[in-house]
């Protein structure tokens, strides 16, 4: 077993490095939601480390992708019969990421080739995965997807806001709106030269709901009657003190 181990090891040696890999920095590697949360902004940092030893073609480009946390939806589509509104076909997706940010430092289609947009999943519609679909145009309720979360501020890409300087710093902002959910979110760099990606690394920014939020939150899974008697008894406070002071200013 020994021998093994070294064998292994002296093959790990012998191994060619990496001309080019990706060092990253991050300004915060946690996020925190309270009740006055209004959003984050975070600054993602890094740079090109290179053993010297090989000469490296094509232009640099770098990709930076954010995900929240992947869960199934239906997506419906709504049809008018008979005068009134009603859920039509459907299309189940698989996992879509609740947020999903990219950033490029040039335009897409000179930092990262099709193919290997679809090897990594790195664009929004590679990010989600759809399956059974039971209708011909499948697609368009992807599309849809993307075009809801959009408008949400919960999936955007960012073409040209990555900085790269002298071709070997790099940084970016991202911006993490209010409506975020808790979860892990997976953030994944991306090292590209003429459109291939040659190195990639993953770090993952946990999202945690912290004080009286993070209470409610876990009283809400936990334990839900007493939650739904909670938010009954503050419902009917509120009423009575509304009434209350509204008779005090008739009187």
């Amino acid at each position: 077993m020994r021998s093994l181990h070294i064998l292994f090891a002296a093959l790990l040696f012998a191994m060619p490095a990496k001309a080019e890999e990706i060092v990253l920095g991050l300004s915060q590697d946690e996020v925190a939601i309270t009740a006055t949360f209004e959003g984050s902004h975070i600054l993602i940092f890094g740079a090109v480390k290179r053993d010297g030893t090989e000469t490296v073609e094509g232009d640099l480009g770098v990709i930076i992708t954010v995900s929240g946390p992947k869960t199934p939806i239906t997506v419906r589509r709504k049809e008018r019969k008979y005068g009134i509104w009603i859920n039509a076909d459907s299309v189940e997706v698989d996992a879509a990421p609740s947020f999903y940010s990219v950033s490029t430092s040039g335009p897409l289609e000179a930092v990262l080739k099709g193919v290997e947009d679809l090897r990594h999943s790195i664009t929004i519609p590679h990010a989600i995965r759809s399956v059974g679909a039971t209708v011909e145009d499948s697609k368009a309720f992807t599309e849809a997807l993307i075009r809801i979360r959009s408008d949400a501020r919960l999936y955007s890409t960012f073409i040209g806001t990555v900085d790269i300087e002298e071709e070997t710093l790099f940084r970016t902002a991202i911006n993490l709106p209010s409506n975020i959910t808790e979860g892990d979110y997976e953030t994944r760099i991306f090292l590209t030269r003429g459109g291939v990606v040659i190195d990639e690394y993953d770090t993952i920014i946990p999202v945690e709901k912290v004080g009286i939020e993070r209470w409610l939150y876990r009283m809400a899974q936990d334990n839900a009657v007493l939650y739904g008697l909670m938010s009954l008894a503050i419902a009917i406070a509120a009423g009575w003190g509304a009434s209350a002071a509204f008779a005090a200013l008739r009187r």
